[in-house]
């Protein structure tokens, strides 16, 4: 290749005089280049002529031409820390112009938006959507729940030092190679061949605002599907968490028996699910009054150091008496709430009550009218479990919801499912009408908690637990 073949190439591609292009390229992909870099620079240059202006990507190591170009006389540098270009040409002070003053390094008022802005390009030369940084400016025009506050020293135009932070800055592993195809199929972006290296030219309009549709539709698009991917994993249950928060009601809740065998098991599944709260049932599969107090704080104290607090603690009988751990004040003061089954337990919720604990109530094989009998005699609040009510021959939405008028005592809905005969099943595979009683609760703006696995067995992890319920919001 020389560069003449080279601005051939470039002028086939449709680039011309008085273009931006924003270039990520690979050298060594293009094979033999008689001048070597300062020839393919040279061709661009040429090829954009003394209006166009060529940009190219400085922050880290990102090869020979990136280098030549930012080292040629009459250079612009953009400054702030970790997103910095270079540029040379008619547009390149206009692009770079205090890069540092933008609220992202990405967004508004950045070179990769301006460029953008002025009808510039995106070309990709040997390389793969993995280097192409603008997909980093969709993520931050989206906002996206699992990008950080940026900070860093770095020296302005003037030659000071200066510290500055930035907003939605972009973590560590991205999918970018898996939205080719959508850029591929839009038919704007165009694919030729310089030497050996396969080139993407687009506009970087284009590629933004293709970018943002797709992220609208699914804030994890740019997100890989490997499960054993720590990174996406992570950022999904970022998406989620704050999904849950921004735009429900309701507060999520897991159960420990779900989320985990021991706190240091569910602590990790909990931050995989983005879900920052638990409830206190099993641990070591050993019912949680069973155990020792300390053994409670202890754990009580491992989920709050990792950012977990405790919903509650749920018995699955009512102890003879109100003694044991259940009575420990220090117990009492960090879990606060108890959930004990609607049984005969007037004594035992009185003691509980002038003890200090929050006392709420779930359904184990009840029908209906015999729960909310139970309910009025003790003046408390519901834990709905659908499964349960499935196991004793009701159907849960259309007759024990309304017929035991749970809806004024309602405080916390068992995300669970189950068959008439006990089984239990995964979400809305059972008889416990589980997605009609989320949807219901939802329309009353219900401000309560749901809890994942709460009461009953879930036949699976609690990562299926949350994908499942996942699928209920979205089709609801």
């Amino acid at each position: 290749m020389n560069k003449k073949e080279i601005k051939k190439r470039l002028s086939d591609l449709g680039l011309k005089k008085g273009d931006s292009v924003l270039l990520h390229s690979s050298l060594i992909s293009l094979g033999h280049v008689e001048g070597g870099p300062d020839a393919v620079i040279d061709a661009f240059l040429e090829t954009l002529g003394s209006k166009g202006t060529l940009v190219v990507p400085t922050f880290g190591a990102l090869g020979i031409l990136t280098d030549t170009l930012k080292n040629r006389p009459g250079a612009v540098k953009s400054c702030c820390n970790g997103a910095t270009v270079a540029a040379l040409g008619g547009s390149a002070e206009k692009l770079c112009h205090e890069h540092w003053k933008a609220e992202t390094l990405h967004g508004k008022n950045t070179p990769y938006t301006r460029l953008a802005e002025t009808g510039g390009y995106v070309c990709l030369l040997g390389v793969d959507q993995d280097r192409n940084t603008t997909l980093h400016s969709v993520e931050v025009l989206l906002e996206l729940p699992y990008l950080k506050n940026h900070s860093g020293d770095f020296t302005d135009e003037k030659g000071k030092t200066r510290t500055g932070e930035w907003k939605y800055f972009p973590g560590p592993h991205r999918d970018f190679i898996g939205l080719d195809r959508f850029y591929r199929e839009s038919g704007k972006m165009k694919i030729g061949h310089i030497g050996n290296a396969v080139v993407r030219l687009i506009k970087a309009k284009d590629l933004i605002d293709i970018g943002l549709e797709l992220g609208k539709k699914s804030p994890d698009f740019a997100l890989c599907d490997n499960p054993n991917c720590e990174d996406c994993v992570r950022q999904r249950a970022e998406i989620f968490e704050a999904r849950i928060r921004n735009s429900e009601r309701f507060t999520l809740v897991a159960s420990l028996r779900l989320a985990g065998r021991y706190a240091a098991e569910a602590i990790d599944n909990l931050k995989a699910a983005g879900i920052s709260l638990v409830e206190l049932d099993f641990i070591n599969r050993k019912p949680i009054d069973t155990l020792k107090a300390e053994n409670i704080l202890t754990a009580v104290k491992e989920f709050a150091d990792e950012g977990i607090d405790v919903s509650g603690m749920r018995l699955f009988h009512v102890p003879d008496s109100f003694d044991g751990m259940v009575s420990e004040p220090e117990v009492i003061k960090v879990v606060k709430r108890l959930i004990i089954p609607l049984s005969e337990s007037d004594a035992f919720t009185a003691g509980a009550r002038k003890a200090g604990w929050k006392v709420d109530f779930f359904n184990q094989n009840q029908t209906a009218l015999t729960a909310a009998a139970r309910l009025n005699k003790l003046d408390g609040r519901m834990v709905f479990n659908p499964a349960n009510f499935a196991g004793a021959g009701e159907k849960p939405f259309l007759k024990s919801y309304g017929a035991g008028r749970f809806i004024k005592k309602i405080c916390a809905l068992d995300i669970v499912d189950g068959l008439f005969d006990g089984t239990s099943a995964s979400l809305t595979c059972g008889n416990a009408e589980i997605k009609e009683l989320v949807s219901i609760l939802r329309c009353h703006s219900f401000s309560g908690i749901f809890t994942l696995g709460g009461g009953s067995v879930f036949p699976g992890s609690l990562m299926d637990a949350r994908r499942q319920f996942e699928n209920i919001l979205d089709n609801i």
